[in-house]
């Protein structure tokens, strides 16, 4: 999305760590802007000026004007940076220089708006799964956000990038397929089975098993047997 702002930036001459620690005691950080068929060009800016950018809403889908020692503005994005990892502090910027007559690709939130009559009526829960979509349009047709309404889904329905309103010189780039959000079923919670080695119930330690009486029998015929019948086997 184009918006009216200038960000001042300044030539850097020399370049290096030393150059690079110098421009940042001055308050200022080193960056590059390159693109459209011209020569790269190294300069200072103010790292403010470009978080408060990169913070907004349009991000780095943002297309601002960059004044290079006081010259006319060039619309430019922010395509990387670096912070320090502890302090979060802006170190370097590059930005890359946009002609307005060309077709980009950039990454557009997706966001959803309305409470699914799967969540209401059935009792289901909505499932975001895809936050941003990309496509390919003119720089000055870009976005700031696509919304979209998932009040009528029921459980089993979903909301795809191919149902996103495009308009103006927009196409879609991602998959048409792919799921933006959709309204699921609440798992029932499985019961609980008896823990291992868990001592038995009281009827099953009482009854005894059916191959121990046989043995115990067996042996007691044996050994109570009259003695008339011993003495007839002799």
């Amino acid at each position: 999305m184009r918006k009216e702002i200038t960000v001042a930036a300044a030539v850097r001459t020399t370049r290096g760590k030393n150059e690079a620690r110098r421009t940042r005691r001055e308050g200022l950080i080193p960056a590059v802007v390159y693109g459209a068929f011209q020569e790269p060009v190294s300069i200072a800016v103010n790292p403010r000026e470009v978080l408060r950018i990169i913070r907004s809403n349009t991000g780095y889908n943002t297309i601002f004007n960059l004044a290079v020692d006081g010259g006319e503005g060039t619309p430019v994005m922010v395509v990387d940076q670096q912070q320090d990892p502890i302090r979060g502090t802006l170190l370097h910027a590059d930005f890359k220089r946009i002609d307005l007559t060309k077709r980009l690709i950039v990454n557009v939130p997706v966001n959803t708006e309305g409470e699914p009559m799967g969540v209401k009526q059935q009792g289901g829960l909505l499932e975001v799964v895809t936050r941003a979509i990309e496509i390919e349009c003119l720089p000055d047709d870009i976005p700031e956000r696509f919304t979209m309404d998932v009040s009528e889904l029921m459980i089993g329905q979903a909301r795809r990038a191919s149902d996103v309103p495009l308009a103006g010189s927009m196409k879609l780039v991602s998959a048409p397929d792919t799921v933006i959000a959709h309204v699921v079923a609440l798992r029932a919670e499985a019961e609980p089975t008896p823990a291992e080695g868990a001592a038995a119930t009281p009827e099953a330690a009482a009854t005894p098993t059916a191959a121990e009486p046989e043995v115990i029998k067996k042996g007691k015929k044996e050994e109570e047997a009259p003695a008339e019948d011993k003495g007839k086997k002799k």
